[in-house]
Order: C-alpha cells, then structure tokens, then sequence
C-alpha cells in the first residue's frame, strides 16, 4: 500500500518522547518532513538525532512550543509553512493531565487539563485548516486517550477533556469534508510508555503495591496479554493522516489490544 507521505508537510506536537515522538518516527520512515515539538529543546535536539539515526530521513527538524501558549502555536505553525510552504499534515498530541479523583482537583486543575487537552487541539486546528483549505486536502488526526470510549479509574480530567475532542473532530469532520480535510481522532490503551509508569506509580503509591504488580495486572485483563508498543499505535496514525485515506472521517479509533468493552 503506498502511503503517500513522501515530501508531506507533517506537525506532531508533544513529540520529544513517548507516543508523540514514535508517531514522528513513523512518519520520518515514509520520507515525510517531519516538525516535532514540545517544551524542552534539549530533549528535542535528542529526539530529532534519534529519529533522523533510525529513520536515515534528514528531514526531521523541530520547534520549542508551549500547547499552553497561543503565541507559541502560531509560531510553529510558521515554520512549518516557512520550512515546506505548507503543513499536508497534523497530529495534535499533548502530555496528560494529571492522575487523580474529583474531589482532589482544584480549579487551577481543571483550567490546566482545558488549556493543555482540548484548548491547545483548537488553536493548531484552527491555524492550519486555513492552510489545508487553499490546497483543498489535509489530515487532522487528534492523539486522545480510551477514556474516550470508557471512563478510566483516577483520570476524572482526561474522563472529561478527552470526550471533548471527540465531539470537535465530529463536528470538523463535518464542516471540513468538501475541503478534503479529514479529521479523526485515535486513543491509545495500555501501550507501554512513560505515562503508562507514571500512572501506575500513583496507583500503586496509593494502593501500597509494586508497580511491576499493577502492570501484570494491567497485561491480564488485555485480551492479547500484552502491552501495547509505542510504534503499534503509531501506524495506526500514520495510515489515517495518509493518502492512502481518503474517506475515513469524524472516527474515533481505539488501540488497546482489545482491552476497551464499551462499543
């Protein structure tokens, strides 16, 4: 299957590691000119060199961004266009919000999850889609969490926030389609990554257990009894912003091993 993503413009954000940075490695290996982001520009420089190493693509450059930042967006936005003289592709990705119950959340969490998970998927939409429009065609594709099929234990902001960029994906994929800009949205399971760590720190802090307990707890109630690989979701993302997808839109797609129940 040809992919047509050789020369393509592509943006992922929120890039320099985990599951953002093996989507920009996915990318870069079908010859893609790739722009990552994130905040920290060390952990950029390394991830761009790592890329570029595996990947043998040269084409794989990066700009500091703040999703919080408006200013910022706009900025890398820029240079994607400045680099390619368009974006053909975007992947909005962000860092998840903290773990945790309702009544542990104060306002100021609440408006950092808006900012950080839905907010930010607004403003690099928002900047591109007039670019995908001139050219009349572009991807959209919205990194997001299960918890957009199934609420998740201790994640009442991600249970909140990520249903919300479904519901903006629906409704783009209905506005954008004579456009050709097709719009979805994939949630990743339990892949093995630093966030997955992170989570069953927390949980097993709480729950006074090894962490390597609660991870082959998680491995059995995956019906393939295993943990998802980083570049296993990543395909996934890069079939749906390719061209090899011209009428799949307003989706959501779960990879999780079968885990999720919920229809």
């Amino acid at each position: 299957m040809e992919l047509e993503l050789k020369g393509k413009s592509v943006i992922v954000t929120a890039a320099s590691k985990g599951l953002g940075k093996a989507t920009a490695k996915e990318f870069a290996k079908e010859g893609a000119h790739v722009l990552i982001s994130s905040r920290t520009e060390e952990a950029l420089l390394q991830a761009v060199e790592e890329i570029r190493q595996e990947t043998g693509n040269e084409q794989v450059d990066y700009a500091v961004c703040n999703m919080k930042n408006a200013g910022d967006i706009d900025q890398l936005v820029r240079k994607a266009v400045a680099w390619n003289g368009t974006v053909d592709v975007l992947i909005n990705n962000a860092g998840g919000p903290p773990a945790g119950s309702f009544m542990d959340m104060s306002d100021e969490d609440w408006y950092h999850a808006f900012e950080l998970n839905l907010l930010s998927f607004i403003r690099t939409t928002r900047a591109v889609v007039p670019i995908m429009k001139k050219q009349n065609r572009g991807h959209i594709v919205n990194l997001a969490s299960s918890s957009i099929k199934q609420s998740l234990d201790q994640l009442v902001l991600s249970n909140t926030m990520r249903p919300g960029i479904v519901g903006l994906a629906k409704t783009l994929s209905q506005e954008l389609s004579a456009d050709n800009i097709l719009v979805n949205t994939v949630g990743p399971g339990t892949i093995e990554t630093g966030r997955i760590l992170e989570l069953n720190k927390v949980r097993a802090k709480k729950l006074n257990v090894p962490t390597e307990s609660l991870i082959e707890e998680a491995e059995k109630k995956i019906p393939m009894k295993r943990l998802g690989q980083p570049e296993e979701f990543a395909k996934a993302i890069v079939f749906l912003a390719s061209g090899a997808n011209t009428y799949i839109t307003g989706q959501s797609l779960i990879v999780d091993g079968g885990q999720v129940k919920a229809l």
